[in-house]
Protein backbone atom coordinates (compact mmCIF):
# COMPACT_ATOMS: atom_id res chain seq x y z
CA UNK A 1 0.00 0.00 0.00
CA UNK A 2 2.90 2.29 0.90
CA UNK A 3 4.41 1.91 -3.00
CA UNK A 4 2.79 5.29 -3.95
CA UNK A 5 4.43 6.98 -1.08
CA UNK A 6 7.89 5.86 -2.07
CA UNK A 7 7.15 6.46 -5.61
CA UNK A 8 6.13 10.19 -4.93
CA UNK A 9 9.08 10.81 -2.33
CA UNK A 10 11.57 9.72 -5.83
CA UNK A 11 9.04 12.00 -7.51
CA UNK A 12 9.46 15.11 -5.10
CA UNK A 13 13.09 14.79 -5.01
CA UNK A 14 13.79 14.80 -9.19
CA UNK A 15 11.25 17.03 -8.91
CA UNK A 16 13.58 18.82 -6.46
CA UNK A 17 16.69 18.30 -8.49
CA UNK A 18 15.25 19.77 -11.52
CA UNK A 19 14.29 23.36 -9.64
CA UNK A 20 17.96 23.40 -8.92
CA UNK A 21 18.78 23.31 -13.03
CA UNK A 22 15.88 25.85 -13.47
CA UNK A 23 17.23 28.05 -10.99
CA UNK A 24 20.80 28.32 -12.10
CA UNK A 25 19.42 29.05 -15.57
CA UNK A 26 17.33 31.81 -14.47
CA UNK A 27 20.05 32.74 -11.96
CA UNK A 28 22.61 33.21 -15.29
CA UNK A 29 19.97 34.25 -17.86
CA UNK A 30 22.13 37.74 -18.32
CA UNK A 31 25.74 35.78 -18.09
CA UNK A 32 27.88 36.42 -20.84
CA UNK A 33 28.37 33.19 -22.50
CA UNK A 34 26.31 31.17 -20.11
CA UNK A 35 24.65 27.70 -22.08
CA UNK A 36 21.66 26.52 -20.11
CA UNK A 37 21.13 22.91 -19.02
CA UNK A 38 18.26 21.00 -19.83
CA UNK A 39 16.86 18.77 -17.20
CA UNK A 40 15.46 15.24 -18.76
CA UNK A 41 13.58 12.69 -16.11
CA UNK A 42 13.29 8.79 -16.17
CA UNK A 43 10.93 6.48 -14.80
CA UNK A 44 12.81 4.48 -11.90
CA UNK A 45 12.77 0.10 -10.65
CA UNK A 46 9.64 -1.87 -11.24
CA UNK A 47 8.60 -4.95 -9.28
CA UNK A 48 6.42 -7.83 -11.43
CA UNK A 49 3.21 -8.15 -10.49
CA UNK A 50 2.42 -10.60 -13.22
CA UNK A 51 4.31 -12.07 -15.83
CA UNK A 52 3.01 -12.01 -19.39
CA UNK A 53 3.09 -15.35 -22.15
CA UNK A 54 3.10 -15.15 -25.73
CA UNK A 55 -0.41 -17.61 -25.52
CA UNK A 56 -1.14 -21.06 -26.21
CA UNK A 57 -3.22 -23.50 -28.47
CA UNK A 58 -6.04 -23.06 -25.80
CA UNK A 59 -5.74 -19.70 -24.28
CA UNK A 60 -4.51 -16.21 -25.70
CA UNK A 61 -1.39 -14.00 -24.19
CA UNK A 62 -0.52 -11.99 -21.55
CA UNK A 63 0.89 -8.61 -21.25
CA UNK A 64 3.26 -8.26 -17.80
CA UNK A 65 1.69 -6.14 -15.26
CA UNK A 66 4.46 -3.87 -12.79
CA UNK A 67 4.83 -1.80 -10.68
CA UNK A 68 6.48 1.22 -10.60
CA UNK A 69 8.52 3.15 -8.12
CA UNK A 70 8.73 6.86 -9.40
CA UNK A 71 11.04 9.22 -11.28
CA UNK A 72 14.39 10.04 -11.52
CA UNK A 73 16.96 12.32 -13.00
CA UNK A 74 18.20 10.92 -16.08
CA UNK A 75 20.78 13.50 -17.30
CA UNK A 76 21.40 17.08 -17.19
CA UNK A 77 22.57 18.20 -20.35
CA UNK A 78 24.12 21.06 -21.61
CA UNK A 79 23.07 23.32 -24.80
CA UNK A 80 25.90 24.96 -26.36
CA UNK A 81 23.81 26.73 -29.00
CA UNK A 82 25.13 30.21 -29.92
CA UNK A 83 22.83 33.17 -28.34
CA UNK A 84 22.59 36.65 -29.28
CA UNK A 85 25.55 38.99 -28.50
CA UNK A 86 25.82 42.01 -26.95
CA UNK A 87 28.11 45.07 -28.10
CA UNK A 88 31.28 45.32 -25.99
CA UNK A 89 35.07 46.77 -25.41
CA UNK A 90 36.85 46.69 -29.01
CA UNK A 91 38.84 44.05 -28.05
CA UNK A 92 36.30 41.95 -26.93
CA UNK A 93 35.85 38.82 -28.59
CA UNK A 94 32.73 36.09 -29.58
CA UNK A 95 32.63 32.85 -31.01
CA UNK A 96 29.56 31.83 -33.63
CA UNK A 97 29.41 28.28 -33.82
CA UNK A 98 31.24 25.59 -31.79
CA UNK A 99 34.71 26.41 -30.43
CA UNK A 100 36.47 27.62 -27.31
CA UNK A 101 38.67 29.75 -26.52
CA UNK A 102 41.88 28.82 -24.80
CA UNK A 103 43.20 30.41 -21.41
CA UNK A 104 45.49 28.89 -18.73
CA UNK A 105 48.27 29.68 -16.92
CA UNK A 106 51.28 31.21 -17.88
CA UNK A 107 53.20 27.69 -16.77
CA UNK A 108 50.66 25.36 -18.76
CA UNK A 109 52.54 26.20 -21.87
CA UNK A 110 56.00 24.60 -20.13
CA UNK A 111 54.02 21.02 -19.39
CA UNK A 112 51.71 20.71 -22.85
CA UNK A 113 52.90 18.29 -24.98
CA UNK A 114 50.92 17.91 -28.30
CA UNK A 115 51.10 15.06 -29.30
CA UNK A 116 49.48 13.47 -26.01
CA UNK A 117 45.66 14.57 -25.93
CA UNK A 118 44.34 10.94 -24.99
CA UNK A 119 44.23 12.22 -21.77
CA UNK A 120 43.70 14.74 -19.05
CA UNK A 121 47.38 14.85 -17.70
CA UNK A 122 49.50 17.89 -17.32
CA UNK A 123 50.91 16.82 -20.53
CA UNK A 124 47.87 16.60 -22.21
CA UNK A 125 46.41 19.80 -24.70
CA UNK A 126 43.29 19.12 -22.56
CA UNK A 127 44.70 20.82 -19.76
CA UNK A 128 44.09 24.04 -20.74
CA UNK A 129 40.60 25.38 -20.17
CA UNK A 130 38.13 26.58 -22.28
CA UNK A 131 35.53 28.96 -22.61
CA UNK A 132 33.27 31.18 -24.75
CA UNK A 133 33.62 34.86 -22.91
CA UNK A 134 36.00 36.48 -24.80
CA UNK A 135 37.11 39.58 -22.45
CA UNK A 136 40.32 39.96 -23.36
CA UNK A 137 42.71 42.69 -22.32
CA UNK A 138 46.31 43.03 -22.36
CA UNK A 139 47.08 43.61 -18.34
CA UNK A 140 50.04 45.18 -16.81
CA UNK A 141 52.11 42.79 -17.24
CA UNK A 142 51.83 42.91 -21.18
CA UNK A 143 49.78 39.44 -21.45
CA UNK A 144 46.87 39.20 -23.27
CA UNK A 145 44.44 37.99 -20.41
CA UNK A 146 40.76 37.36 -20.00
CA UNK A 147 38.52 38.85 -17.24
CA UNK A 148 39.66 36.42 -14.31
CA UNK A 149 43.71 36.95 -14.97
CA UNK A 150 43.91 33.96 -17.00
CA UNK A 151 46.23 34.32 -19.96
CA UNK A 152 44.87 33.46 -23.67
CA UNK A 153 46.70 31.04 -26.17
CA UNK A 154 47.61 31.38 -29.30
CA UNK A 155 50.35 31.56 -31.76
CA UNK A 156 53.11 34.22 -31.75
CA UNK A 157 55.18 36.85 -34.20
CA UNK A 158 58.51 35.71 -33.84
CA UNK A 159 60.00 38.09 -36.56
CA UNK A 160 59.96 39.25 -40.35
CA UNK A 161 60.54 38.20 -43.32
CA UNK A 162 60.65 39.34 -46.52
CA UNK A 163 57.71 38.19 -49.09
CA UNK A 164 59.29 37.30 -52.60
CA UNK A 165 55.88 37.76 -54.24
CA UNK A 166 55.61 40.97 -53.28
CA UNK A 167 58.76 42.68 -51.53
CA UNK A 168 57.23 43.53 -48.70
CA UNK A 169 57.52 42.20 -45.31
CA UNK A 170 55.50 39.82 -43.73
CA UNK A 171 55.01 38.33 -40.38
CA UNK A 172 56.43 35.31 -39.04
CA UNK A 173 54.05 33.00 -36.74
CA UNK A 174 55.60 30.14 -34.26
CA UNK A 175 53.70 26.94 -34.68
CA UNK A 176 54.30 26.95 -30.99
CA UNK A 177 50.92 26.93 -28.74
CA UNK A 178 51.85 29.43 -25.80
CA UNK A 179 50.25 32.68 -23.99
CA UNK A 180 50.09 35.61 -26.21
CA UNK A 181 52.67 38.81 -24.91
CA UNK A 182 53.35 41.92 -26.78
CA UNK A 183 57.17 41.78 -28.20
CA UNK A 184 59.87 43.96 -26.56
CA UNK A 185 61.87 46.35 -27.89
CA UNK A 186 65.45 48.19 -27.50
CA UNK A 187 66.18 51.86 -27.28
CA UNK A 188 68.84 52.60 -29.85
CA UNK A 189 72.10 55.28 -29.58
CA UNK A 190 70.29 57.33 -32.22
CA UNK A 191 67.12 57.41 -30.07
CA UNK A 192 65.10 54.51 -32.29
CA UNK A 193 63.58 51.51 -31.23
CA UNK A 194 64.67 48.03 -32.68
CA UNK A 195 61.61 45.40 -31.99
CA UNK A 196 62.86 42.52 -30.70
CA UNK A 197 60.09 39.65 -31.00
CA UNK A 198 59.32 36.69 -28.83
CA UNK A 199 61.18 33.99 -28.99
CA UNK A 200 59.81 30.30 -28.37
CA UNK A 201 62.24 27.17 -28.30
CA UNK A 202 63.06 26.68 -31.64
CA UNK A 203 66.84 25.54 -32.52
CA UNK A 204 68.72 27.03 -35.39
CA UNK A 205 67.30 24.50 -37.96
CA UNK A 206 63.76 25.54 -36.83
CA UNK A 207 62.74 22.68 -35.31
CA UNK A 208 61.93 21.94 -31.90
CA UNK A 209 64.64 21.65 -29.17
CA UNK A 210 64.34 18.56 -27.10
CA UNK A 211 63.77 19.13 -23.56
CA UNK A 212 66.62 17.67 -21.48
CA UNK A 213 65.35 14.46 -20.11
CA UNK A 214 64.48 13.93 -23.37
CA UNK A 215 60.67 14.03 -23.58
CA UNK A 216 60.39 15.51 -26.75
CA UNK A 217 59.96 19.59 -27.85
CA UNK A 218 59.12 21.97 -25.28
CA UNK A 219 56.42 24.38 -25.89
CA UNK A 220 57.60 26.79 -23.64
CA UNK A 221 58.55 30.78 -24.59
CA UNK A 222 61.59 31.79 -23.35
CA UNK A 223 64.05 35.46 -23.11
CA UNK A 224 62.73 37.24 -26.02
CA UNK A 225 66.45 39.59 -25.16
CA UNK A 226 68.05 39.18 -28.42
CA UNK A 227 70.87 36.53 -28.58
CA UNK A 228 74.05 38.48 -28.20
CA UNK A 229 77.63 36.48 -28.06
CA UNK A 230 78.79 37.08 -24.81
CA UNK A 231 82.44 35.58 -25.08
CA UNK A 232 85.70 37.52 -24.93
CA UNK A 233 85.47 37.81 -29.13
CA UNK A 234 81.54 38.92 -28.87
CA UNK A 235 83.14 42.53 -30.12
CA UNK A 236 80.24 44.39 -31.77
CA UNK A 237 77.59 41.68 -30.91
CA UNK A 238 77.93 42.08 -27.12
CA UNK A 239 75.10 43.84 -25.54
CA UNK A 240 75.44 47.82 -24.82
CA UNK A 241 75.90 47.56 -21.26
CA UNK A 242 72.90 49.85 -20.57
CA UNK A 243 70.58 48.04 -22.60
CA UNK A 244 67.07 48.39 -22.19
CA UNK A 245 64.39 45.53 -23.29
CA UNK A 246 60.70 47.27 -22.11
CA UNK A 247 57.65 45.72 -23.89
CA UNK A 248 56.67 47.67 -26.86
CA UNK A 249 53.93 50.64 -25.85
CA UNK A 250 51.13 49.82 -28.48
CA UNK A 251 48.38 52.55 -29.40
CA UNK A 252 45.03 50.94 -31.32
CA UNK A 253 45.52 47.17 -30.51
CA UNK A 254 42.81 45.19 -32.36
CA UNK A 255 42.13 41.30 -33.11
CA UNK A 256 40.89 40.37 -36.58
CA UNK A 257 37.37 39.16 -36.65
CA UNK A 258 38.44 36.85 -39.56
CA UNK A 259 41.49 35.46 -38.37
CA UNK A 260 42.27 36.07 -35.41
CA UNK A 261 45.40 37.99 -35.64
CA UNK A 262 46.70 40.53 -33.01
CA UNK A 263 47.69 44.19 -33.98
CA UNK A 264 48.78 47.16 -32.56
CA UNK A 265 50.69 50.42 -33.67
CA UNK A 266 53.34 50.85 -31.86
CA UNK A 267 54.03 54.60 -29.91
CA UNK A 268 57.55 55.05 -30.90
CA UNK A 269 57.49 54.89 -34.89
CA UNK A 270 53.76 54.23 -35.87
CA UNK A 271 54.75 50.69 -36.96
CA UNK A 272 52.25 48.46 -37.03
CA UNK A 273 53.44 45.13 -35.00
CA UNK A 274 51.94 41.79 -35.36
CA UNK A 275 51.59 39.77 -32.37
CA UNK A 276 50.00 36.83 -32.69
CA UNK A 277 46.95 35.16 -33.33
CA UNK A 278 44.34 33.56 -31.49
CA UNK A 279 43.82 29.40 -31.32
CA UNK A 280 40.67 28.13 -31.20
CA UNK A 281 39.42 25.24 -29.16
CA UNK A 282 37.64 22.03 -31.01
CA UNK A 283 36.14 19.28 -28.77
CA UNK A 284 34.46 16.27 -30.66
CA UNK A 285 31.15 16.87 -28.62
CA UNK A 286 30.88 20.38 -26.95
CA UNK A 287 27.59 19.12 -25.55
CA UNK A 288 30.04 17.16 -23.32
CA UNK A 289 31.90 19.75 -21.96
CA UNK A 290 32.92 19.35 -17.98
CA UNK A 291 31.72 22.68 -16.06
CA UNK A 292 34.13 24.10 -13.69
CA UNK A 293 32.86 27.14 -13.10
CA UNK A 294 33.14 31.27 -14.04
CA UNK A 295 32.22 29.89 -17.57
CA UNK A 296 34.95 27.84 -18.09
CA UNK A 297 35.13 24.26 -19.27
CA UNK A 298 37.09 21.47 -19.59
CA UNK A 299 37.47 18.83 -21.71
CA UNK A 300 37.37 15.88 -20.09
CA UNK A 301 35.42 12.21 -20.47
CA UNK A 302 32.06 12.71 -22.40
CA UNK A 303 34.13 15.83 -24.99
CA UNK A 304 35.70 13.52 -26.53
CA UNK A 305 39.19 14.44 -28.57
CA UNK A 306 40.20 17.88 -28.73
CA UNK A 307 42.30 19.61 -31.72
CA UNK A 308 43.51 23.25 -32.09
CA UNK A 309 42.12 25.29 -35.14
CA UNK A 310 42.48 28.88 -36.52
CA UNK A 311 40.14 31.02 -37.94
CA UNK A 312 39.50 31.73 -41.46
CA UNK A 313 41.93 29.24 -42.56
CA UNK A 314 44.79 31.43 -41.95
CA UNK A 315 46.90 28.52 -40.71
CA UNK A 316 47.63 27.44 -44.36
CA UNK A 317 48.20 31.18 -45.62
CA UNK A 318 51.00 30.80 -42.51
CA UNK A 319 52.42 28.06 -43.06
CA UNK A 320 51.52 26.37 -40.42
CA UNK A 321 49.53 22.64 -40.34
CA UNK A 322 50.63 20.79 -36.80
CA UNK A 323 51.51 22.20 -33.66
CA UNK A 324 55.14 21.14 -33.07
CA UNK A 325 55.71 17.18 -32.08
CA UNK A 326 58.46 15.63 -30.29
CA UNK A 327 61.64 14.02 -31.29
CA UNK A 328 62.53 10.47 -32.69
CA UNK A 329 65.65 9.07 -33.16
CA UNK A 330 67.25 5.96 -34.16
CA UNK A 331 66.10 2.61 -32.29
CA UNK A 332 62.43 4.74 -31.41
CA UNK A 333 59.80 1.67 -31.42
CA UNK A 334 57.40 4.04 -32.75
CA UNK A 335 59.84 5.40 -35.40
CA UNK A 336 61.50 2.36 -37.46
CA UNK A 337 62.70 4.27 -40.23
CA UNK A 338 64.10 6.99 -38.53
CA UNK A 339 68.25 5.55 -38.66
CA UNK A 340 70.70 7.37 -37.33
CA UNK A 341 68.82 11.08 -38.40
CA UNK A 342 66.70 12.79 -35.21
CA UNK A 343 63.57 12.88 -36.97
CA UNK A 344 60.24 14.90 -35.40
CA UNK A 345 57.03 13.07 -34.78
CA UNK A 346 54.12 15.53 -36.01
CA UNK A 347 52.06 16.73 -33.41
CA UNK A 348 48.48 18.05 -32.93
CA UNK A 349 47.41 19.37 -36.60
CA UNK A 350 45.85 22.45 -36.82
CA UNK A 351 42.48 22.70 -38.45
CA UNK A 352 40.35 25.16 -40.21
CA UNK A 353 37.20 25.66 -38.38
CA UNK A 354 33.55 26.57 -39.89
CA UNK A 355 33.76 28.91 -36.64
CA UNK A 356 33.43 32.63 -37.00
CA UNK A 357 34.42 35.31 -34.33
CA UNK A 358 32.98 39.02 -33.57
CA UNK A 359 35.31 41.66 -32.34
CA UNK A 360 34.07 44.37 -29.98
CA UNK A 361 31.31 41.77 -28.98
CA UNK A 362 30.37 39.35 -26.43
CA UNK A 363 28.42 36.32 -26.84
CA UNK A 364 25.48 36.48 -24.21
CA UNK A 365 23.68 33.79 -22.36
CA UNK A 366 21.53 31.53 -24.16
CA UNK A 367 18.26 31.05 -21.20
CA UNK A 368 15.24 32.01 -22.89
CA UNK A 369 13.34 33.27 -19.78
CA UNK A 370 9.60 32.53 -21.02
CA UNK A 371 10.57 28.88 -21.51
CA UNK A 372 12.26 28.79 -18.07
CA UNK A 373 9.85 30.21 -16.64
CA UNK A 374 6.89 27.80 -17.74
CA UNK A 375 9.24 24.83 -17.49
CA UNK A 376 8.86 26.39 -13.39
CA UNK A 377 5.50 26.51 -12.87
CA UNK A 378 5.10 22.38 -14.71
CA UNK A 379 7.72 21.69 -12.01
CA UNK A 380 6.17 23.28 -9.40
CA UNK A 381 2.31 21.84 -10.38
CA UNK A 382 4.51 18.20 -10.43
CA UNK A 383 5.87 19.00 -6.79
CA UNK A 384 2.78 19.68 -5.73
CA UNK A 385 1.03 16.59 -7.09
CA UNK A 386 3.84 14.38 -5.53
CA UNK A 387 3.09 15.63 -2.06
CA UNK A 388 -0.81 15.38 -2.43
CA UNK A 389 -0.07 11.50 -3.45
CA UNK A 390 1.65 11.48 0.02
CA UNK A 391 -1.01 12.95 1.59
CA UNK A 392 -3.96 10.65 0.38
CA UNK A 393 -1.79 7.47 0.98
CA UNK A 394 -0.96 8.87 4.79
CA UNK A 395 -5.03 9.48 4.68
CA UNK A 396 -5.28 5.67 4.02
CA UNK A 397 -3.00 4.33 6.70
CA UNK A 398 -5.01 6.23 9.09
CA UNK A 399 -8.19 4.84 7.96
CA UNK A 400 -6.61 1.15 7.89
CA UNK A 401 -4.89 2.05 11.93
CA UNK A 402 -8.74 3.47 12.85
CA UNK A 403 -10.11 0.30 11.70
CA UNK A 404 -7.89 -1.64 14.25
CA UNK A 405 -9.61 0.89 17.38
Amino acid sequence: MTGSMYASVAGLRAHMQKLSVIGNNVANVNTQGYKKQRTVFRDSVYSMYSGGSNGSTSVGGMNPSQLGYGSKIGSIDLNMSSASYNPGNPMDCALVGDGFFLVGSKDTANVTNPTNYEDFSSESLKSLTLTRVGDFEFKADNYLTDGRGNVVYGFLCVGEEEDPATGKTKPIISDQLVPIRKPRWEKLEDGSYKIHYPRTDIGADGKPVENADGTGAANKLVDDKPAYNVGEDAGDDAPPPDAEYEFVQMDSISIDAGTGCIKGISKADGKVITIGYLAIGSVTNPNGVTHIGNSYYKCLEGAGDMQVSMLGGVHEELGIDQINGSMAGAGDPNDPDAGDEVKFKSGTQILGTDTEMMSGFLESGNVDLAEEIAELITTQRGYQANTRIITVTDSMLEELVNMKR
